[in-house]
């Protein structure tokens, strides 16, 4: 297991020795506000075996073919209710809901309650972080990347699943936001350009695209195999990007990634 960090004051060791914080709280956000995703917890969880089972059966497979390179071990941030991370194998995450992470405890991760910017573990922890559909709930991407850099081995990867703004579901979903959904209504999307951009500057450089989901919202009826490279129409996009040996915060942009 990753080395944690020394708590800090105010924070707890629980009898599972997972970090977390104080529990008759609840779990915090940037501007103190309890996470949004405790009141929504069950919903959020069912929507896996509900109508989203073929999405995210189609969303794991996209990852399954780069596994076998990952580095381990490995830390999902953003771990949710743990779904993703059971299916892939992953065995620690982090989040900042507090009944999302006692759920992915109960699928086996071994998860800390706590936010991506936060310095939650010592440097070169990790072969390989993962934030799947997590970068868009984030307060500061930029900040979540370079915590992932801090935290990467050298040579570690980052491996990205996105939801990209200007495809069929990111309109979808946007459209969702501003209707004021209960879970999209906190969400900011980005394009593939303006990722890649968040990862140089963090200190990454990509080195794989896939594209998969290319039903439209509504009718999907199928689990999808995932394409190389990054397709406009696809409604998921995976991003794997490799740590550099110096932080390239103003390394111009690579797009080898492209061809």
């Amino acid at each position: 297991m990753a080395n944690m960090a020394k708590p800090n004051e105010g924070e707890w060791m629980s009898s599972t020795s997972y970090r977390t914080r104080q529990p008759n709280t609840g779990t915090r956000r940037n501007n103190g506000e309890v996470s949004p995703f405790d009141d929504v917890a069950l919903e959020y969880d069912a929507w896996f075996e509900g109508e989203g089972k073929l999405i995210f059966a189609t969303e794991v497979r996209a990852f399954e073919g780069l596994l076998s390179s990952l580095p381990k071990p490995w830390l999902e941030i953003g771990v949710g209710s743990g779904r993703f991370a059971q299916a892939l194998g992953i065995e620690n995450g982090v989040d900042p809901s507090f009944k999302l992470v006692k759920m992915a405890r109960r699928r086996g991760i071994t998860a800390f309650l706590g936010r991506g910017e936060q310095e939650l573990f010592d440097e070169e922890s990790f072969g390989t972080v993962f934030l799947i559909v997590t970068l868009c709930f984030v307060d500061s991407p930029l900040a979540v990347l370079k915590q992932a850099y801090r935290v990467l081995v050298p040579h570690g990867k980052i491996a990205l699943g996105l939801v990209l703004r200007g495809s069929p579901w990111g309109k979808f979903y946007q459209q969702k936001k501003k209707q004021g959904h209960r879970f999209y209504k906190y969400a900011t999307f980005y394009t593939c350009r303006d990722v890649v951009r968040l990862l140089v500057r963090a200190g990454f450089l990509v080195e794989k695209v896939i594209s998969t989901l290319f039903q439209e919202p509504g009718k999907v009826h199928r689990v999808e195999e995932p394409r190389e490279g990054h397709l406009p129409n696809a409604g998921f996009t995976v991003i794997l990007a490799g740590k550099q040996g110096v932080n390239t915060e103003t390394t111009k942009e690579d797009e080898s990634w492209r061809q």
